[in-house]
């Protein structure tokens, strides 16, 4: 019994590849695989295509840079994305994954590999629940990615955004630094736990909502008790 297939079967992935004798590989192997697989080879097809449970986004497309498509991949749909580039330096990782990335392989790369970062970042997606999170002033549209203080448009980053949602899955409970950079960055996240502390200033910065975004000095870091504001008559 083909296990993988079995665990697969429900999973759509969008493969955006413009090498069409990686991308017939690509596709060939995740079907194999058990996966139902659409595959483009530009920017603007990946943009125009259905949404996916995965897309693997090759970030060096013909018609519009890849990091770009992630961007707005990522500001429409919460599919789980895997940079799949020739790009090796950790420049062009940092970058995809601030735009959205949650995972990249650099080729070449073994299919096994392949489907274990899928299996990887399927784990980490977001559990089914309301989509609309409330906290005091604060409120969260989980499927859209727009947030809002006490009815104001706050345009936050991936990351911030990202940040504001482990912490709103939970308000109150503390999350270490090292917790929120697994959710919010990359599980293998090895880097300095401070460049948190960049974020999380801009983010208090834009919500502008005093002890909405707490630290707990030697632990980390929670939302806060804030109540909303009271309706202007």
């Amino acid at each position: 019994m083909n296990t993988e297939a079995g665990a697969a079967e429900e999973t759509r992935v969008l493969v955006v590849e413009d090498d069409r004798g990686i991308a017939e590989s690509l596709v060939r192997g995740l079907r194999q695989a058990g996966y139902a697989v659409e595959d483009v080879r530009t920017g603007g097809a990946a943009l125009a295509a259905d949404s996916p449970d995965v897309v693997l986004l090759d970030l060096g497309l013909p018609d519009i840079d890849g990091v770009e498509v992630c961007r707005r991949l990522r500001a429409r749909s919460d599919a789980a994305i895997i940079a799949v580039t020739a790009r090796g330096e950790e420049a062009d990782r940092v970058v995809a994954l601030d735009e959205g990335a949650d995972d990249y392989l650099v080729k070449p790369f073994g299919l096994a590999e392949l489907l274990a970062r899928i299996r990887a970042v399927l784990r980490r997606r977001r559990p089914a629940g309301p989509e609309i999170v409330r906290h005091g002033p604060l409120t969260l549209d989980l499927r859209t990615r727009q947030v809002s203080v006490d009815g104001r448009a706050v345009a936050l980053t991936p990351k911030e955004f990202g940040i504001l949602e482990c912490l709103a899955a939970d308000p109150g409970r503390v999350l270490s630094r090292q917790q929120i950079l697994e959710r919010a960055w990359d599980s293998h996240w090895y880097g300095p736990t401070k460049v948190l502390d960049v974020h999380i200033a801009a983010l208090r910065r834009k919500l502008d909502v005093p002890g909405l975004v707490e630290t707990v000095y030697g632990h980390g870091f929670r939302l806060g008790t804030v109540q909303a504001s009271p309706e202007q008559p």
